[in-house]
């Protein structure tokens, strides 16, 4: 089920609203879990109730090893004489690796070796559970969280809620148990916040807004760009990677002011996931602020285990190449998340050296060398494959030719003597003339106005801001018809 769609807004959200709440004044909180979490497995098994005893399974497993990681911390005599929490831990982790190993990456294995062995195993067709990358490392950051012994649940019911609460279910952020469950359990969030209501509707606005109005939008000329057969002239390639770099932003932004509305809407705050990645001077400060809890979780598991920076520049930076070399398969199953996951491990290491030699650049420039390296590389991120890649860049590059208004025609007739030609410039794309407004003013919204999480702290629940809410809501509504799937529900 979609956050945009007319059976959420209009049918889930509001009697999951209703009957939580209602539940809780009647005093019956763990009545009420029990409903969030009905309706959290209901959410999920919307899309194909098939897979719902996968999650259920994934759950019951991981709850099981975590219980038992604490209780053998709680009694170290314990593990003496039996096998040590250490051990269950690497159980518990590459149970889980394995799992999301062969729902996501069997067919690439078997493709893989197919061409380098000269094998024909037929390919299993096997389809992505959706969320399985994001509820499976909140429950890897469980495990190891247990054995750092930083919680303790024993309570199953509340480890279900706190792997299946719908808001980030399907495509984050990536939770702590120990930011989650004390606000589950406080009882000033079982009563209705009208604060926190109107504060949760201004943001699930401006983040349908984005999704439907703005990114949507995007999508029809970067799909376009990407899928067509032809060649893309200089500006039609511009316009197709811009389009992207754009639609990507604004879906994944849309869609987390969505979730962090949605859960606001229960009193319950989530992780800031977004933070204007597009405003970043440099490669770390864009991973600062972008998917901000995939980088912490890639850094709390993955760098620091490795060793993080205590082991001289040559480790450090073969661990920092390592953990965006796995942030790029873990988005999917293709040697184009594996490149576009390179090339940022290279950015972050020469980036490092940079520091490290103490050097500093001019604003401007940085942010300049920034962006278009993250549109660069979010060319590899969408493609299918390398022709697709590969003809966008040519096309960037001028190699595939320049095209200009036929307007134009007359007055600069002298260009065509070094090969300038004159017709449709977006017409393989679909685009028009609005397709340049289009990216000018969504440079603008990244890089000159207040972000969603900005807006919400100065937000007051005024006339002006209901009248802003609802025209956000009803333009975003009156378009829904053209409804896609968020970006970030594939990975």
């Amino acid at each position: 089920m979609l956050f945009n769609s007319y059976e959420f807004i209009f049918f889930f959200l509001p009697i999951t609203f209703g009957i939580y709440f209602w539940l809780n004044k009647k005093r019956l909180t763990q009545a009420s879990k029990g409903w969030m979490v009905f309706a959290s497995l209901f959410f999920y098994s919307w899309w194909n109730i098939i897979y719902l005893p996968l999650i259920l399974g994934s759950i019951l497993f991981n709850f099981t090893i975590g219980s038992t990681i604490s209780r053998i911390n709680a009694s170290p005599a314990s593990a003496k004489k039996g096998v040590s929490s250490k051990a269950i831990l690497a159980f518990g982790i590459i149970s889980n690796v394995l799992l999301l190993g062969y729902f996501k990456y069997m067919d690439f294995f078997i493709a893989n070796a197919n061409t380098v062995l000269g094998s024909h195993w037929d390919l299993m067709h096997i389809v992505l559970p959706l969320g399985i990358s994001f509820f499976t490392f909140t429950q890897i950051a469980y495990l190891v969280d247990a054995y750092r012994d930083e919680v303790k649940e024993m309570d199953y019911l509340n480890y279900t809620l706190f792997v299946t609460f719908f808001p980030h279910l399907l495509a984050g952020p990536i939770l702590h148990h120990k930011e989650m469950m004390p606000q589950f359990d406080a009882l000033r969030n079982k009563a209705l916040n009208y604060k926190n209501i109107a504060t949760g509707l201004f943001l699930f606005s401006i983040g349908m807004f984005k999704k439907v109005v703005i990114a949507d939008t995007f999508a029809e000329w970067a799909n376009a760009g990407f899928v067509t057969e032809h060649a893309l002239n200089f500006f039609e390639a511009w316009a197709t990677s811009l389009s992207y770099t754009f639609q990507l932003y604004f879906d994944f932004s849309g869609y987390t002011d969505m979730a962090l509305a949605v859960a606001l809407l229960f009193n319950i705050k989530l992780p800031i996931n977004f933070n204007s990645p597009y405003k970043a001077l440099n490669i770390q400060d864009f991973w600062r602020r972008w998917h901000m809890t995939l980088s912490r979780f890639l850094r709390d598991y993955i760098y620091i285990p490795l060793g993080g920076n205590r082991n001289g520049e040559t480790r450090t930076y073969a661990n920092l190449f390592t953990v965006f070399l796995v942030g790029g398969l873990w988005h999917g199953a293709s040697w184009m998340f594996v490149i576009w996951g390179a090339l940022h491990g290279i950015a972050i290491v020469l980036h490092r050296a940079w520091q490290q030699m103490g050097q500093k650049m001019n604003t401007l420039l940085a942010w300049f060398i920034t962006f278009n390296f993250i549109n660069f590389t979010w060319i590899f991120f969408r493609a299918k494959d390398w022709d697709d890649a590969l003809k966008v860049i040519q096309g960037m590059l001028g190699f595939s030719g320049i095209m200009l208004p036929e307007k134009y025609t007359k007055g600069l007739m002298f260009l065509q003597q070094y090969g300038i030609e004159f017709g449709g410039v977006f017409g393989d794309i679909q685009g028009k003339a609005q397709t340049i407004v289009y990216i000018v003013v969504a440079t603008i919204i990244t890089l000159k106005l207040k972000n969603a999480m900005e807006m919400v702290k100065e937000f007051q629940p005024t006339r002006l801001n209901l009248l802003y809410t609802m025209a956000l809501f009803f333009t975003a509504l009156s378009m829904m018809s053209r409804v896609s799937e968020f970006l970030y529900f594939n990975f």
